[in-house]
């Protein structure tokens, strides 16, 4: 299965953890990709650039060269969609008025801790907004693919990359599984492939538990 074919595959599965009502921020990449499977829900989607009511994603004929989310990707705006200050955004964000937050990620620790602004040794565009969402969203839910392009795992003991902020995320959505976060411990919610637990622990190289038997 190729890179953007799992994408495909971790965007749909993010979009069944949100909920009726809820404020949600999606990050750059494979976040970005949620929006097209949000269906029967009413969700409000918030950008940092300073939008709320981020309708469904946009037709080549409804294109508009002005009308972008803080990824620089193009939108459309839902009815009684709002247009604010980027300062009022960060306020909404920091006020913890978003109530999911998700952000791709280059690693996270075992305890939920992430790192996906910076690669060391690499030029920095800029943290944006992940810094202030970590810290500020209700839920914060991390989606990448398991494996980066050479081959390591995401999940590692240790981050080697500059950390996100100290906050443990939710959950953490793959194209191999859902992990979720409990008491500084990462567990297994759900393998999405034909594999056991134990060849899942092996393929990354680190023990993992269901979540049932930890409690």
């Amino acid at each position: 299965m190729s890179n953007k074919d799992v994408r495909f595959k971790i965007a749909p599965r993010i979009a069944d953890e949100l909920e009726d009502g809820q404020v949600v921020n999606l990050g750059i990449g494979i976040p970005s990709l949620v929006n097209a499977f949000i269906e029967g829900k009413e969700v409000y989607l918030q950008s940092e650039n300073g939008l709320l009511g981020i309708g469904p994603p946009p037709s080549q004929d409804e294109f508009d060269i002005d009308l972008i989310n803080a990824g620089k990707e193009p939108v459309t705006l839902a009815n009684g969609a709002a247009l604010f200050s980027s300062a009022d955004s960060f306020a909404m964000i920091r006020g913890g008025h978003v109530d999911v937050a998700v952000l791709g990620i280059l690693q996270v620790d075992t305890r939920g801790r992430i790192a996906n602004w910076a690669v060391p040794y690499q030029p920095i565009l800029g943290v944006g907004g992940a810094m202030d969402l970590v810290a500020g969203a209700k839920k914060v839910i991390g989606a990448a693919t398991l494996f980066a392009k050479d081959g390591s795992s995401k999940i590692v003991k240790e981050l080697t990359y500059p950390i996100s902020g100290i906050r443990f995320i939710d959950l953490l959505i793959t194209e191999f599984a859902v992990f979720s976060f409990n008491k500084e411990e990462m567990v297994v919610n759900e393998i999405l492939v034909d594999m056991s637990i134990e060849e899942l622990s092996d393929k990354i190289g680190i023990p993992l538990k269901w979540r049932e038997l930890v409690g």
